[in-house]
């Protein structure tokens, strides 16, 4: 062997923490190198994103498809979602003469929910008019301007801004703000509400500035539990003494404690809390995660709906663990260990329930609720094989290819997560 390939060697086994640094610094040639002990084991390399500044393709590193098949897949999506036929496929509609909002076709209402989705997306496809156009529908017809829940959004809203209900689904501001600081930083910020880090900055005081007063009464409070500081369902009176296991995204309050101008140790500690949060509210042997809890992890059902098994919104906790490895914990921490077991554990039990036939809702310990096969989850698995080492993970993400780009009255909540997931699993889901 020619030394030049015996000294790289020796240099992989010795610094493992940086292989990544490694593989995406030598020549193509000698990548080959690593390239079967990657696909062999997607979750090789240790650093997370944000230290590495490199994203993970599992569509090429995996499947082996080109980028250029993965950035077409990326784009054609996009574009039915956004701009395909009026009446089965979109769910971006434009308001002239500059503003546009996300429909929950089924429903027929627009959602925070929807909105943050939609502007996340939009600033990680560097689509800026579309950005600018949702981010000023939700802060003309969803943001209170006074009373005591100014600055938190009116979570559901008609296609005309009259608000349905003005209470606050705690995920969209979390989604919100992050897609304003991610903006600011790959678009500059503007004048007035475009000044993005600004209204960014606006929206995390408002969290912290309302009531402490966590007692079932009907104040509004903050978005975080004081004592916990885990999020809360919604901030206003019963609502705020539980949670929402997939309103726990760590990997943003990591980068809030970097760019927030105040309160910077405390989302540090938000951070903390929400991973070990995530630890406690999972089931130790299927993985799933109910869709409502006690800040305790123990699963809650306030009004009878079935929130304490896994239904729609627990869907999202894959992600959030898998997103929260990829670009912060990787494999060298001990959080990080325990989001690879995490998943391997979540994609095991689907692995069981058979690939193309696994149902959409379930008891936490893994009893169906439902024949359905929803492609929402479908990606959202895929992207739990960023966490994951096990073989079968390619199977996840071939499905994942291949099943259509959600249309239909439904198109709305799987049409978000299946674009979401692209992004995710394509590498282009990344910190700006």
């Amino acid at each position: 062997m020619h030394p030049r390939r015996i000294l790289l060697l020796i240099l992989i086994l010795l610094v493992d923490a940086k292989a990544q640094q490694i593989i995406f610094s030598i020549p193509t040639m000698e990548r080959s190198i690593m390239d079967s002990v990657r696909v062999k084991n997607v979750a090789i390399v240790k650093q997370g994103s944000f230290f590495t500044k490199q994203y993970r393709n599992l569509f090429v590193d995996v499947l082996g498809k080109s980028e250029k098949e993965v950035q077409a897949k990326v784009d054609k999506a996009f574009q039915q979602l956004f701009y395909g036929d009026e009446n089965s496929q979109r769910i971006y509609y434009a308001v002239k003469p500059d503003m546009a909002y996300i429909l929950d076709a089924f429903q027929n209402d627009v959602r925070t929910e929807g909105i943050s989705y939609g502007m996340m997306i939009a600033v990680q496809m560097n689509k800026k008019e579309e950005f600018d156009r949702l981010w000023k529908w939700a802060k003309t017809y969803m943001q209170h301007k006074d009373g005591e829940r100014r600055g938190y959004f009116a979570w559901c809203v008609k296609a005309n801004g009259e608000i349905i209900d003005p209470n606050t689904a705690s995920d969209g501001e979390e989604w919100i703000v992050t897609a304003l600081f991610f903006a600011s930083h790959r678009w500059g910020d503007g004048e007035g509400i475009f000044n993005y880090k600004a209204e960014a900055q606006a929206i995390l005081d408002a969290m912290l500035s309302k009531s402490n007063l966590f007692d079932g009464s009907d104040a509004i409070t903050n978005l975080f539990d004081e004592r916990t500081k885990l999020i809360v369902f919604s901030p206003i009176g019963t609502a705020a003494r539980f949670t929402d296991p997939s309103y726990h995204v760590p990997h943003f309050y990591e980068l809030w404690a970097l760019w927030a101008d105040k309160n910077n140790n405390f989302w540090k500690e938000v951070a903390q809390a929400s991973r070990e949060f995530l630890k406690r509210t999972v089931h130790p042997k299927t993985g799933l995660a109910p869709d409502y809890a006690n800040f305790d992890g123990m699963p809650v059902d306030p009004w009878g709906s079935g929130s304490d098994n896994f239904r729609y919104d627990a869907w999202r906790v894959a992600m959030n663990v898998a997103i929260n490895y990829e670009w912060f914990a990787k494999g060298d921490t001990e959080w990080g260990r325990w989001a690879e077991e995490q998943s391997n554990r979540w994609l095991d039990f689907f692995y069981s329930q058979g690939i193309g036939k696994y149902a959409s809702l379930f008891t936490l310990d893994g009893k169906s609720l439902t024949t359905d096969h929803s492609p929402g989850l479908v990606a959202m698995n895929a992207v739990a094989t960023l966490a994951s080492n096990r073989e079968y993970c390619k199977e996840f993400l071939k499905e994942f290819w291949h099943i259509p780009i959600p249309d239909g009255q439904f198109r709305y909540y799987d049409g978000m997560l299946y674009m979401l997931g692209l992004l995710q699993v394509s590498g282009n889901f990344r910190i700006y």
